[in-house]
Order: structure tokens, then sequence, then C-alpha cells
């Protein structure tokens, strides 16, 4: 009897999960079905889940009529640099701080985790008094580096914690076999970290991707737009505002990170370390 009951609350459980699953996919589906319809109306009372006016005009239009192509690879400088140069710093620096022992090092742990905690929206002024003088507003360059000082500080917490997972009895077994310190880690750590490099590169570029408040205060100008700021534009002016368009858009500029995310999914839960233990 006690084994019916678990394979009940465990059904019930499942049950429970996949409706919060469903009830996750409604806006997205609901964006979909905007983008295949014919008519502006998604308020009015004629409007259908399914399209009654299946069309591929509006993705037709946003491809070709807009210019969100542009606004993606503003997108895709920003997100690629953002990412590597993040990483650049991340991995080096969380290594530092989880396996050397030096004067200072709880210092500066502190320090970063503080200037992480900082509200970004109180920060503005101060980086807009940084940037000025150098002329890196309305820069890509500028932008990266706001990009780079925020999220390098988040790798570099996030991959500290894994490498502190990672036992150390790893690198001693390397130095016994003759490695010395840079093909210890290079060979044994930088291969057991690679899903969390990779799960800290993900967000980062998630990050990048759909941020807004810098990206529409430092930049200005539609050539000079990111997806962010370019599809509030894109619905906010009378001349292009339709709701059809904008869903089309929406789907299209999310289409690349999707891709990416379920590239890396195999990533986000690794055993590497505990194999490495045991091997």
């Amino acid at each position: 009897m006690r084994r019916i009951y678990e394979r009940a609350g465990l059904i019930l459980l499942n049950i429970f999960f996949i409706a919060i699953c469903f009830a996750v996919l409604i806006p997205i589906l609901y964006a979909v079905s905007v983008s295949l319809n014919g008519r502006n109306s998604i308020f009015g009372s004629d409007f259908s889940f399914i399209p009654k006016t299946f069309t591929l005009e509006n993705y037709r239009a946003v491809i070709f009529g807009q210019p969100v192509l542009l606004w993606l690879g503003n997108t895709i400088i920003l997100a690629v640099s953002s990412v590597c140069i993040s990483l650049l710093a991340a991995v080096p620096g969380a290594y530092s701080l989880s396996r050397l022992r030096y004067r200072g090092r709880k210092t500066i742990l502190s320090g970063l985790l503080m200037l992480h905690s900082f509200p970004a929206i109180l920060s503005m002024f101060a980086i807009y008094k940084l940037l000025s003088p150098m002329g890196l507003i309305n820069t890509k360059l500028g932008l990266i580096l706001i990009y780079i000082g925020t999220m390098a500080i988040f790798g570099l917490l996030n991959l500290k914690g894994y490498f502190d997972s990672i036992p150390i009895e790893i690198e001693e077994a390397a130095r016994i076999d003759g490695a010395n310190g840079r093909r210890t880690i290079v060979s044994v750590l930088l291969p057991l970290a690679k899903p969390a490099i990779i799960v800290t590169g993900v967000m980062v570029l998630i990050y990048v991707w759909n941020e807004y408040i810098y990206a529409i205060t430092f930049m200005t100008g539609e050539s000079n737009y990111t997806l962010a700021a370019g599809l509030y534009s894109l619905q906010a002016t009378e001349m292009s505002g339709s709701w059809p368009i904008f869903a089309a858009a929406s789907v299209v500029v999310s289409l690349p990170i999707l891709i990416i995310f379920f590239a890396a999914q195999k990533h986000m839960v690794s055993g590497l370390t505990a194999g490495g233990v045991k091997g």
C-alpha cells in the first residue's frame, strides 16, 4: 500500500510540473500565434489563439522591411566580445581566488561581491562621467566595457565556486605524474571546469542579449540599437506599431539564443569532477 501511495504521489508531482511547463509556454505560443496572424487585433473580441488569417508576411516584413538584422548584428558584436573578454578575465581570477593563498585575497573577494551586489541603475551617472571624457558614449566599445565590468565579476564568483568544488587531490596527482603548474591547469582543471565555463558564458550571453537599460542610455540612433532597444522602438513608433510584426521580430531574435541554450544544455549538470576523482 505504501508503494501505491508513493507512485500516486510521484504521478501527481509529474502532472503538476508538466502543467507548470505548459503554463510557461503559453506566452511563447501566444507570441507565435500573433506573429502568424494577418490582423493587428490581438485586443479585439474576435482574436483567436489559432490564427484565422494565417500569413508569413510578418516575418518577411521583419527580415526585409525592418532594421532587425542590423540590431542583431550590433547585439552579436556586443555579446561575443563581452562573453570572450569576461571569461578571459574570470577564469584566471577565479582560479587565483580559489587555489592561491595571499594577503588581501578575502578583501578582494568581499569587494567584488559588494560591487556585484550594487544596483546597476545607481551607477549610471558615475559610468557616464567615466566614459564621456574618453569619447566612449554612443560607441560599442563603451557598452562592451560596461558589460565586461558587470559580467566579469559574475563569472569570477560563479567559477570560483566551481573551482572550490574540484578536489585538490586531482592537481596533486597531476604534479606527481610530472605535470607542471601550467600543464595541470590547461590539461586537468580547465577540462573539468568546461561545463561551468560554458554555462557561465551562456549566462553572460543571455544577459547581454536581453540588456536594455544600459543599451538605451548609452547608445542613441536607430543604427546603433541593440535588439532590446530596437524591439522597444519598433512597437513604440506609430509607423511600425503593429503587434504581429512586433511578435514576429520577438520570435526571430529569440531563436539564436534558444539554439545556443539547447546546445549547451548537456553541460548544465556535470559529473566530470566525480569521474576525475574515481579515475
